[in-house]
């Protein structure tokens, strides 16, 4: 089995969509760091997992300097975010999201 892991440090805002009273209602941004966990038995034609440039496309390219609920139909939680990363990246199996020191969230795929 061969892995890969590509770590980027974006800049985007959020406010998120509660059913409680939280400053995190009004928009606010994070030095948000991404972590990305790619896996395959086997290489692709140019001998990689998955090539760093498409992970940085979709992470960077999509999220950095954005406000994130123009960018995504969800509620841009660093839960949900790390969720449709991991599906939408060729052979992710996991991605960890810290949206502030201490405060990180994962999804993992089996």
């Amino acid at each position: 089995m061969y892995f890969v892991t590509k770590r980027l440090e974006i800049s985007a805002a959020h406010r998120l969509e509660l059913d409680y009273p939280s400053k995190c209602t009004s928009l606010h941004g994070h030095n948000w760091i991404v972590t990305v966990h790619c896996r395959s038995k086997e290489l692709n034609a140019n001998g990689m997992v998955t090539d760093f440039t498409e992970i940085k496309e979709l992470v960077a390219g999509k999220f950095d300097h954005k406000v994130l609920n123009d960018t995504v139909d969800f509620n841009p939680t660093a839960e949900n975010l790390a969720r449709y990363l991991c599906e939408n990246i060729a052979n992710c199996f996991r991605v960890d999201v810290q949206e502030s020191e201490g405060n990180v969230a994962s999804y993992c795929i089996d």
